[in-house]
């Protein structure tokens, strides 16, 4: 049972593959067409012959018809041995004279069989009575028969003609009909796998690709992608589709990495603080409190660290669906909240169209993470952090930016701060994780735009990021 079960398991594969269905169809249809041709030209054929011979016998029959109304005739009249009277015997056509009697007076060749209604056909006193016989089997032949009567009792003329030559022939073109469509099946089933082949062989490749990326789980398989057909098109997004999930695993490495990495002092310190509270009773009152604080703000670190690690995993696999915003409404609640949490002054400008299709909850994540850092790079500031949404700068991008009166940036950090965890040399006694920037880059790259710093004129910082349109021109790099 176990090896039936196999040897099924087996097969399946090949007749349920594409290229079996393909081949199998092509020959089904051609078959179902060749068939239906073959039936229905043989059909028109042997009709048109039938037709044709039972015309031609027709037409000798109404000729002596008319001969025998219009003239008087005796079997001697239509004797073979009487020239010039002989009836016109087209091929495959036989004649035979009787008499009054119903006898045989010039036997046709070959002999004709006579019945008691040729009989009395021949004694009929009308002229051109007929008495018609078909399938009538003479030797190894079959003929079709019709007496007619000369009148006055005088005798009959009996016309055959042969059909069983033209059903041989019948007989002959079905068969070759049947081995033509015989041959046109097989090469239409051969044409067809071939085809299938053909259209296929490029899924399996893609097919092969998936298998192995899925065997082996690794992503970076490099596709062979030809033709720019819909199969073209499969392999190219299969190709894009691999570099995607590439490049998050990559991110999603390194961003493990790199959380860990930054985990790693404030835990270290964490724990090294923890087990001074072993021996908290020993310590001064001032060092107890130096403790109690800096254990505080250790937790209060690691807890943003935290909100900010989940904010950025959640900004590379949101689910939110992109909409119509108006990026002008979603800056109002971030300038509120910030003004709310802060206390600092924070003006609010907005011009032109700044409606852009995105999701709202990134782009106000983005946006409160600039004025957070303006104020936390701006804490003693007493110049107002100003809030710019400018749109379009071209068709279809909208430009937020923050400015600030802070310290700035220095030229060598400009390029590097919306790296994940990097924090300046005169920023890292601050409080944060460095992920806040980075957290904008994502969410400026997932509209389909990107971010932006550079110095400001009269000191302080321009940083910001742009929806849609790709980066800013001559502004990336830091000039001012």
């Amino acid at each position: 049972m176990g090896r039936f079960r196999r040897l099924l398991t087996w097969r399946r594969p090949g007749l349920l593959s594409l290229r079996t269905t393909l081949a199998v169809s092509f020959a089904a249809v051609a078959a179902a067409v060749t068939v239906l041709v073959g039936i229905l030209s043989y059909s028109a054929a042997a009709r048109l012959v039938r037709v044709d011979q039972q015309t031609v016998f027709d037409e000798v029959v109404q000729d002596v018809r008319d001969e025998v109304g219009q003239h008087r005739m005796t079997p001697d009249d239509f004797s073979s041995s009487a020239p010039g009277h002989d009836v016109v015997r087209p091929p495959r056509t036989d004649v035979q004279v009787l008499g009054p009697d119903g006898r045989v007076v010039d036997r046709g060749s070959p002999g004709l069989p006579v019945t008691a209604a040729d009989r009395t056909v021949a004694a009929a006193a009308t002229a051109g009575l007929i008495a018609e016989h078909k399938d009538v089997d003479v030797g190894n032949d079959v003929y079709r028969v019709a007496t007619v009567s000369l009148g006055g009792g005088r005798g009959a003329i009996q016309v055959a003609q042969e059909f069983s030559d033209t059903e041989d022939l019948l007989r002959t073109l079905q068969q070759r009909t049947l081995v033509l469509m015989a041959a046109v099946v097989t090469a239409a089933g051969l044409f067809g796998w071939w085809l299938a082949r053909r259209v296929t062989r490029r899924l399996v490749v893609l097919t092969s690709a998936a298998e192995d990326v899925a065997r082996t789980r690794r992503l970076g398989v490099q596709v062979p992608v030809t033709g720019y057909d819909e199969v073209g098109r499969l392999g190219r997004a299969f190709d894009r589709m691999l570099g995607r999930l590439a490049q998050s695993e990559e991110d999603q490495r390194r961003l493990v990495q790199d959380a860990g990495h930054e985990l790693r002092t404030p835990l270290t310190s964490l724990r090294t603080n923890i087990s001074l509270l072993r021996r908290i009773d020993e310590l001064p009152p001032a060092t107890r409190e130096d403790l109690v604080a800096d254990l505080t703000q250790e937790a209060r670190e690691l807890t943003d660290l935290v909100n900010e690690l989940v904010d950025l995993a959640a900004g590379q696999s949101d689910t939110e669906p992109a909409q119509q915003v108006d990026l002008a409404d979603i800056a109002e609640d971030v300038v509120g909240l910030a003004r709310r949490r802060t206390g600092r002054e924070i003006v609010l400008r907005a011009s032109g169209d700044t409606t852009a299709h995105g999701r709202p909850g990134l782009l106000q994540r983005a946006m409160s993470n600039l004025v957070e850092n303006a104020t936390k790079f701006d804490r003693d500031g007493t110049a107002p952090i100003e809030l710019h949404i400018a749109g379009p700068a071209r068709p279809g991008t909208v430009r937020v930016e923050v400015l600030d009166r802070g310290p700035g940036i220095a030229g060598a950090d400009l390029i590097r701060i919306f790296d994940r965890f990097y924090r300046a040399a005169d920023a890292r006694a601050l409080p944060g994780s460095g992920l806040g920037l980075s957290i904008v880059r994502e969410v400026a790259l997932a509209h389909e735009g990107a971010p932006f710093a550079f110095r400001r004129e009269g000191g302080g910082s321009v940083i910001g990021f742009t929806v849609g349109g790709g980066p800013v021109e001559g502004r990336s790099r830091g000039e001012s």
